[in-house]
């Protein structure tokens, strides 16, 4: 059940529901209904909120969070145009997907994914659609949880081009966080003398790093971006982020940050590194740093959980309405059927909610289809508050298996294995 304090906001919430509609949002009445009374059914007080319907499917509700005479703006709003003058038209389709699936990535604002998807229409139900548009398919589906789905369309890519590049990153990625790290690593070998020798080694090291190897992945990448200066800012980035992964698992503290920073540095806007920095910060009892961070950065559900949990411990008065937001987030996923924020909403459960039992069936959930460092993390925590083994098998399984070295879970597994005796 659902606390009252987020029902109200949620019906507030789902009272203004929109769907995409080129550059704006429009009502959407039979939808809105279906949200607002499996709503009421889930909380644990009726909660009956007056909704606001606008007078016509023009009627805007919010716009895109561009500033005016933005070129990104400018340049999404030619390409809509262009796409609306002929929505068959490949080139622009798929050069219009590719653009929303990088802001995705940069601001982590799942609407994206919709106006991405919305762009590829004409082919997206193919069984076999253009190369280009397979593998946006199989961006968006891997970033939707849908590994299944984004695997057979990779494994279609990959038997017309073997030496499709994009494609055999995305599937060794999937395969690493589904913990198949065979095979994750003959995908990275198979990159050879197809992709640039930093990011082949990168993708070594990550497989390494997960298999009991993680000073020696850390060694390797680190020696190979110092003697690589021509990198992108793009590689570079990736790899700073990884090394800053690496070296918090093996306890270098000090490291760790100095790679944060370097990455950080090089001014790119990336979901992922704010949310690993924001994590490590509050590791290291540094939460007005996150606050600093991802004061502006609410959009993300995965941010604002970063910023609930540093506005928490600093008790700031700002704390509870993004409690409130984020919780009225994670049920508007639930009724989507969205599984995307298990991981995330297990550590809201757990650490804001204090619901260690919903928190252990998410994680538990989230286990099937994921299977990294971070989601082991809040499958043994959960376990541990309820004191129940037998609850985080499946994650110590895992470690024990892969050699897993990273200190604070090791603590976590001993802590567990202990009240087994």
């Amino acid at each position: 059940m659902i606390p009252p304090m987020y029902c109200t906001k949620l019906a507030l919430l789902l009272s203004s529901a929109f769907h995409f509609n080129h550059a704006t949002y429009s009502w959407t009445g039979s939808m809105l209904f279906r949200l607002f009374f499996a709503a009421i059914f889930f909380c644990a007080t009726p909660v009956f909120a007056a909704p606001y319907i606008p007078s016509s499917d023009a009627t805007k509700l919010e716009r895109l969070p561009f500033k005016p005479n933005d070129p990104v703006a400018r340049e999404l709003a030619q390409m809509r145009a262009e796409l609306q003058r002929d929505p068959r038209n490949l080139k622009v389709a798929v050069k219009l997907a590719q653009r929303y699936y990088q802001l995705v990535g940069g601001e982590g604002d799942p609407r994206y994914l919709g106006y991405a998807q919305a762009a590829l229409a004409p082919w997206w139900k193919m069984p076999s659609p253009p190369p280009e548009v397979q593998l946006i398919r199989a961006q968006l589906r891997q970033f939707s949880h849908d590994f299944e789905g984004a695997l057979t369309d990779i494994g279609q890519i990959l038997a017309k081009n073997p030496l499709n590049a994009d494609a055999r990153v995305l599937r060794a990625v999937i395969q690493m966080v589904q913990a198949r790290y065979d095979l994750a690593r003959a995908d990275c070998l198979a990159l050879n003398n197809v992709m640039n020798d930093l990011l082949v080694i990168g993708c070594e090291a990550m497989v390494d790093s997960l298999t009991g190897k993680t000073k020696q992945a850390y060694t390797t990448l680190k020696a190979e971006l110092a003697d690589t200066p021509e990198a992108s800012p793009d590689d570079q980035m990736w790899v700073l982020t990884r090394l800053a992964d690496m070296s918090l698992r093996l306890g270098m503290i000090d490291q760790t940050r100095l790679h944060f920073k370097q990455a950080l540095a090089l001014n790119i806007e990336d979901h992922f590194l704010l949310a690993a920095y924001a994590d490590f910060l509050l590791e290291q009892k540094q939460p007005a740093q996150v606050v600093a961070l991802l004061k502006d950065k609410t959009r993300s559900d995965g941010l604002l959980l970063r910023l609930v949990f540093a506005e928490r411990s600093l008790n700031l008065p700002q704390a509870k309405a993004h409690e409130t937001a984020l919780a009225a987030r994670y049920l508007a996923a639930q009724l989507r059927g969205d599984t995307v924020h298990q991981l995330e909403e297990a550590r809201f459960s757990l650490h804001v909610l204090n619901q260690p039992k919903r928190a252990l069936t998410l994680a538990q959930e989230n286990w099937k289809a994921q299977r990294e460092p971070q989601d082991a993390r809040i499958f043994l925590e959960a376990a541990l508050a309820l004191k129940d083994p037998a609850g985080g098998k499946l994650a110590l399984d895992w470690m024990d298996k892969n050699h897993i070295e990273d200190p604070y879970l090791q603590k976590l597994a001993l802590q567990l294995k202990g009240l087994q005796k």
